[in-house]
């Protein structure tokens, strides 16, 4: 998938349909250095990383960590308005029958729940390049060869180039506004969703960039999602520029939520979780990541997080839990697959809203009726 049919078909180096050796790698230890063309490892049980140099017989060279990669090394140069030379990546899914270990994919559309992501860039200056996460799917539950729908979310963008097709508008997704471009390069369509600014780290639900794909008419709810991978095309340059760390979920199944048992409240000054409250912040908006942890002695079958949320601040969207708000109470419920938690063992759900004044966290929490400490 991507790449090599992707740009060298558009450039007519390469037939739509050609088959395309990727050499497979074993799993990574720290700092695991890989020159070879398609060279690939697993990292952390669950995802792959490739060097994948399609578009170019000029050396590149990645430096794989425990959580992510950099480019250590990049000689090869691509006309600006022709095809990048490479897609260095870091996947979750099926690649040229490359598929990471544990994967739940290929899935139909139609039974995702959500699809929680985070992406950390490190990006350089002097490089022509484009930070890309990408979404791929198909008709058939595809584990190899290229798919018939690619999604493309820029999270950067240095020097003159530009995603294939034309620009058709605009989206709001995720909390920002993204320019959105559409078209085809001989092999498969292609959807773009480019940032105006770089964003060098988000968390967001990857579904919610399916789902307009798919109002858009370019999908429906019966195609599969086969692969999600985050990486950089280079054009000319990019040593330097890294993955810093990659977690991509794909969930499935029903959304309905476990049906917590009556709260009990320890006794006072023993609390029995705590609640650690991440997030990342824009002018208007902002995603939070919630992480809930049992510090008790019993196990928790079926739970309710209660908070309130400061002024001005309204959710919009969520993953991994229910999550309703009526003013500025927030209630977040655990779904069918979450809902238990054994000592010691936490579980984390997100969600994204809008932004009206000054931005400021919960000030407290309580799991089931008892107030939880802040990790």
């Amino acid at each position: 998938m991507k790449r090599p049919l992707r740009a060298l078909a558009a450039a007519g180096l390469l037939a739509a349909g050609a088959i395309v050796a990727v050499a497979l790698g074993g799993t990574a230890s720290a700092d695991t250095q890989i020159c070879e063309q398609y060279g690939s490892t697993t990292i952390g049980g669950k995802y792959v990383v490739q060097n994948n140099r399609w578009g170019t017989s000029a050396q590149q060279c990645i430096n794989v960590t425990s959580t992510g990669f950099s480019i250590t090394r990049q000689d090869g140069v691509g006309s600006t308005s022709g095809a990048p030379v490479s897609y260095p990546s870091i996947f979750v899914g099926c690649h040229y029958t490359n598929c990471s270990p544990g994967t739940n994919l290929p899935v139909q559309v139609k039974n995702i729940s959500s699809a929680p992501a985070s992406i950390s860039y490190n990006y350089v200056s002097g490089a022509i390049y484009d930070a890309a996460y990408d979404i791929w799917l198909d008709p058939s539950p595809k584990k190899d060869g290229v798919n018939q729908m690619e999604i493309m979310i820029w999270l950067n963008r240095q020097g003159p180039i530009q995603p294939i097709g034309s620009p058709v508008g605009n989206a709001s997704i995720a909390g920002r506004t993204w320019e959105v471009w559409r078209g085809s390069n001989g092999s498969n369509n292609v959807i773009s969703y480019v940032a105006p600014s770089a964003i060098p780290s988000m968390s967001f639900d990857a579904m919610a960039f399916i789902n307009d794909t798919k109002n858009r008419g370019a999908i429906t709810s019966d195609w599969y999602l086969t692969s999600i991978q985050a990486g950089f095309e280079p054009w000319q340059g990019g040593v330097g520029l890294a993955v810093n760390s990659f977690s991509q979920s794909v969930n499935t199944g029903g959304t309905t939520p476990t049906t917590p048992p009556p709260a009990t409240t320890p006794p006072p000054g023993n609390a029995a979780c705590s609640v650690k409250y991440t997030t990342n912040v824009w002018n208007n908006g902002f995603t939070a990541d919630v992480t809930v942890t049992n510090t008790g002695s019993s196990t928790v079958n079926g739970w309710t997080l209660n908070y309130n949320l400061p002024s001005g601040q309204t959710i919009t969207g969520s993953w991994n839990a229910t999550v309703t708000q009526s003013g500025s109470a927030v209630t977040a419920r655990n779904l069918s697959y979450n809902g238990t938690l054994a000592p010691g063992a936490s579980t984390s759900f997100g969600y994204q809203a809008t932004l009206n004044g000054a931005f400021s966290t919960p000030t407290s929490f309580t799991l089931n009726g008892a107030t939880c400490t802040r990790a």
